[in-house]
């Protein structure tokens, strides 16, 4: 099968999903084109199976913003064509949905095109008064909607009064890939053998919360030996590097910036902290858990579809950091429960979000569409 994938190729979830399902899909013999601005940021170069097309955009002084919803349905269109693709994929609603509505009717309506929503492109965006006509008007031309979590779904019918087929197919993680590091030259690299080892992973907006992390780890350091990683980058890892030099932990928390390789570095964690305004899923939380590092994550979203409080991981309110540093300072002071909940996080992981699965479930859609590939 020929599939074309659209996305961010940002550093935030949706855009990492769509990247995995590629090189999955490749990997399995379906050949794929990417088609956005820029290289997603998980795609490694020269993967074979997969071919990435830039969209341009010409900018000329008639256009105070330059028209990229145009640019990438024409672009789209003509990959379609050129390639022979079967389908399109596209991740999040705006614009991507709505350039391939347009590529699908430049071809005479003869390209379908499968929706994938993630979150904020519904609870955000689409559902901005500016937005909500035109992204209601694309889910519902879309052949196939899916969503990344049952309460996804809810919040589409709510926000959209969709009254169709809205599939919930969740995100995956490949436990070849994510999986426990024995590698104690990378954990020395950044807690002594007597240290706990904590993480973070996020685009570091203001929904994740990361002051929250700052004061959850100030918190938890004067009583468990412990490090924290903060993995990625955006406009709040200013004022997150503040919080940790006022709270006096500044020289126990590393800022490392965007990874390309986290696997490595979450399979040499004990623990993750998560303390989100809203996940729609928690991609961070699964990938963890694949890795054998335990969530201490809030109970918000889709995260308690993923994380089992007190079996797998731990889930908390929004803002409350003393409850998440407890949380954290029970596992973390006991190594048969830390242990314990280890295995747990990795079982959950691959028996409920093993890629084999998940990507089944996008092959028969797809089949469900334009037939066996």
């Amino acid at each position: 099968m020929r599939v074309g994938i659209t996305c961010y190729p940002t550093y935030g979830g949706s855009g990492v999903v769509a990247t995995e399902i590629g090189m999955e899909l490749a990997q399995r013999g379906h050949e794929v084109h990417f088609v956005t601005y820029a290289n997603p940021i998980r795609l490694a170069d020269d993967t074979p199976g997969i071919v990435y097309h830039e969209v341009e955009v010409s900018s000329y002084p008639l256009f105070q913003y330059p028209p990229y919803s145009l640019a990438l349905a024409s672009r789209m269109a003509g990959v379609a064509k050129d390639a022979k693709l079967d389908l399109l994929h596209v991740h999040y609603a705006i614009p991507h949905s709505v350039s391939a509505m347009l590529a699908s009717q430049m071809l005479g309506g003869r390209l379908p095109f499968i929706t994938t929503l993630h979150g904020t492109d519904v609870t955000l965006v689409g559902a901005d008064p500016s937005y909500l006509p035109i992204t209601r008007f694309a889910i519902e031309s879309s052949p196939a909607i899916t969503c990344i979590s049952a309460h996804l779904r809810e919040q589409v019918v709510e926000v959209f009064g969709i009254d169709r087929e809205v599939r919930v197919i969740p995100n995956f993680v490949n436990g070849d890939i994510y999986r426990p590091a024995s590698d104690p030259a990378l954990r020395a690299r950044y807690a002594g053998p007597d240290e706990m080892l904590l993480a973070h992973l996020s685009n570091f907006r203001p929904v994740k919360r990361i002051l929250d992390c700052i004061e959850t780890f100030a918190l938890l350091a004067p009583r468990v030996p412990s490090r924290l990683l903060m993995i990625g980058d955006g406009p709040d890892r200013q004022a997150a590097e503040r919080v940790a030099v006022k709270r006096g932990v500044r020289n126990r928390v590393q800022f490392l910036g965007k990874w390309k390789g986290v696997a490595s570095l979450l399979g040499v964690t004990d623990l993750l902290l998560l303390p989100s305004q809203m996940e729609s899923f928690g991609l961070a939380a699964l990938e963890a858990m694949a890795c054998g590092a335990v969530p201490v994550a809030t109970r918000v979203g889709g995260l308690p579809e993923v994380v089992t409080h007190g079996h797998d991981g731990f889930l908390v309110p929004v803002g409350d950091t003393r409850a998440m540093a407890r949380a954290a300072e029970s596992v973390l002071r006991s190594p048969a429960r830390l242990h314990e909940m280890r295995v747990a996080a990795r079982q959950t992981a691959l028996s409920r979000f093993g890629s084999e699965a998940v990507i089944r479930m996008y092959v028969s859609l797809y089949e469900s569409l334009v037939g066996p590939g």
